[in-house]
């Protein structure tokens, strides 16, 4: 079973007892969350879409909050001289799916 669910404005699918990297959320490590706005479900090949969400509840526990691969940004004007390096590393909250339903 798994369900397409958004989270901080991206929509994520899930699966029972598997874990997702998630925009950094709010809580501690070990903290229970619910993950709201089902969108979609499916049970065994059972489809079940939501007009426009579902009453579907998915639950899950913070497991870390991690940094994500650097990204580096560079700027260069040609002929100026002109260069500017930017580095940038993502928040990230693992969560481990508990129970969709």
């Amino acid at each position: 079973m798994y369900a397409i669910v958004t989270i901080a404005g991206k929509q994520t699918k899930v699966e029972a007892d598997k874990f997702v990297y998630t925009h950094k959320l709010a809580g501690n490590v070990g903290d229970k969350v619910e993950l709201g706005k089902a969108l979609l479900t499916d049970n065994n090949g059972e489809l079940t879409i939501g007009a426009p969400l579902l009453d579907v509840a998915v639950t899950g526990t913070i497991l870390a909050h991690v940094k994500g691969d650097k990204v580096l940004v560079f700027h260069k004007k040609r002929r100026k001289g002109h260069r500017k390096l930017n580095g940038h590393r993502q928040h990230f909250t693992k969560v481990m799916i508990n129970s969709i339903g």
